[in-house]
């Protein structure tokens, strides 16, 4: 309890969507089947209506490169995986509904180093997956940081 108090008392908050200058976003250019599309609307659904046409919008996310990638960085001399290097690119910029430039085109890499065994390669897949969700959720709270400074 008193924990509880002392944290409070330090301005101590859990991370919540930045206020955000519009009512109405929509979402454009992502793949139909986009995890990163599905993270940013349940994140911006506590802070602003996803419509699904621009015309309705005040303001739209433009999708230009949503990828995920996957490289091998070390191997053994008889061609094992030993390490891989997991990659989330995000490139995006956001437009008023008639295309005046709102945010300019940002670019967002993260990487994140993993090692690999064959020997567990079930517990491997599980710890790529937490990557790769933990990355997406670090992209989309950029993403938000972005969007509460566009002006429509």
């Amino acid at each position: 309890m008193g924990g509880a108090a002392l944290l409070g008392g330090c301005g101590f908050a859990l991370r919540q969507t930045p206020p955000l200058p519009f009512r109405r976003i929509a979402l454009t250019g992502f793949v139909a089947d986009s995890p990163l599309a599905g993270s940013l609307r349940q994140r911006l659904a506590d802070a602003a209506q996803v419509v699904d046409t621009p015309g309705q919008a005040e303001v739209v996310l433009q999708s230009i490169t949503d990828k995920r990638e996957r490289s091998v960085v070390a191997s053994t001399a008889a061609g094992q995986v030993r390490e891989l290097q997991l990659r989330v690119r995000f490139e995006f910029r956001v437009v008023s509904p008639g295309g005046r430039e709102l945010v300019p085109a940002n670019e967002l890499l993260l990487t994140r180093d993993m090692s690999y065994s064959e020997s567990f390669a079930l517990a491997k897949a599980q710890e790529e997956a937490e990557l790769l969700t933990a990355m997406q959720d670090d992209i989309v709270q950029q993403v938000l940081r972005r969007l509460a400074q566009a002006r429509p």
